[in-house]
């Protein structure tokens, strides 16, 4: 234990807060480095011994995972939603960094996976996809409360299709509102030509994967979704087994109980009692189980099987959004 070093960091838009702890946690060395990449390679060098890293999952994750993971003997990028010690006392980056290093010497730190080099490049056209996907969205719902603003009901997709646009634009009293709606109009047209561009290439990246084949022939999963599956999983071997997969997806029921044990006699035992359900668990992939559950909606039109599958379920007094 003696040779192990352990590191913290705190990141900004700049800086990085280091703090180096050896085995006892007894400080060794604090300090503050520009963030750059030079600046960092040059730090780690420096440390001798084992030395293991950890700062939080943010903007510049990425990156300081692949720059630190070849200079040292583990990092882990950990998940800040469960350092609840970080938000008890006082706060500080220094003092951020000493409880971090704590958590990793103790063992104590949820990592967030950072996946493979070689899946980098899908990774980054399908965000690039989703991007465009919720700016479009965003542009719409814009269009639509200038309507409703102003009283008019614009239910539908027809406000949105260029052959409609003047009809809708001369319902709107004034110059400034239609001159407004035109140019969301412009942003949406330049929006769908680029999502249009982006939905080629993830086609085109998540065809190159070994898996695509066999994923997209599940019924409900197109070249989209199949590509989101590939580029958010990146591998399988990264779950022990599928009981691991649900809660990452949000398909796991939780399930709730107490006073699970009685006394007969000398001799305790299980009570015979109906484990309550309180639906799917909450901490999960949001894009995993927007895949999943768009796959199944689709199937549910499609596919004969799977309809009467989840008909049986609702007959037999499961809620729907269960089954």
């Amino acid at each position: 234990m003696n040779n192990h070093k352990y590191v913290a960091m705190d990141v900004d838009s700049a800086n990085i807060v280091v703090g180096v702890f050896d085995g006892k946690g007894k400080a060794l060395m604090q300090c503050c480095l520009k963030l750059k990449a030079q600046a960092v390679r040059e730090f780690f060098r420096m440390l001798s011994g084992t030395v293991h890293v950890t700062f939080e999952e943010g903007t510049q994750a990425a990156w300081l995972y692949e720059l630190i993971r070849p200079l040292v003997a583990e990092v882990i990028v950990c998940n800040p939603r469960q350092n609840k010690l970080l938000k008890a006392g006082n706060k500080s980056d220094r003092i951020d960094v000493a409880k971090l290093a704590r958590l990793l010497r103790l063992g104590e730190l949820r990592p967030v996976y950072q996946g493979l080099d070689a899946a980098q490049d899908l990774k980054q056209v399908v965000h690039g996809y989703e991007a465009l996907v919720s700016d479009t969205t965003r542009v719409m719902n814009r269009l639509k409360a200038i309507y409703r603003g102003r009283g008019v009901s614009c239910k539908g997709e027809g406000i949105y299709r260029p052959v409609q646009r003047q009809w809708w634009l001369a319902k709107l009293k004034t110059k400034q509102l239609q001159q407004r709606a035109t140019y969301l109009y412009s942003e949406l047209d330049c929006l769908e030509e680029l999502r249009a561009e982006a939905e080629k290439a993830v086609g085109r990246a998540a065809r190159r994967q070994k898996a695509y084949k066999w994923l997209s022939s599940v019924p409900g999963l197109g070249p989209i979704r199949t590509a989101q599956i590939l580029a958010t999983v990146i591998t399988p071997e990264r779950f022990r087994g599928k009981r691991q997969f649900w809660p990452y997806c949000g398909l796991a029921v939780v399930t709730r109980s107490s006073s699970d044990y009685e006394w007969v006699g000398e001799n305790s035992r299980r009570k015979q009692k109906r484990i309550q359900t309180l639906g799917l668990n909450q901490n999960y992939n949001r894009t995993m189980k927007a895949v999943f559950k768009g796959a199944t909606l689709s199937a549910l039109g499609k596919n004969k099987e799977f309809r009467a599958y989840y008909e049986r379920l609702c007959h037999q007094g499961m809620r729907p959004e269960m089954a």
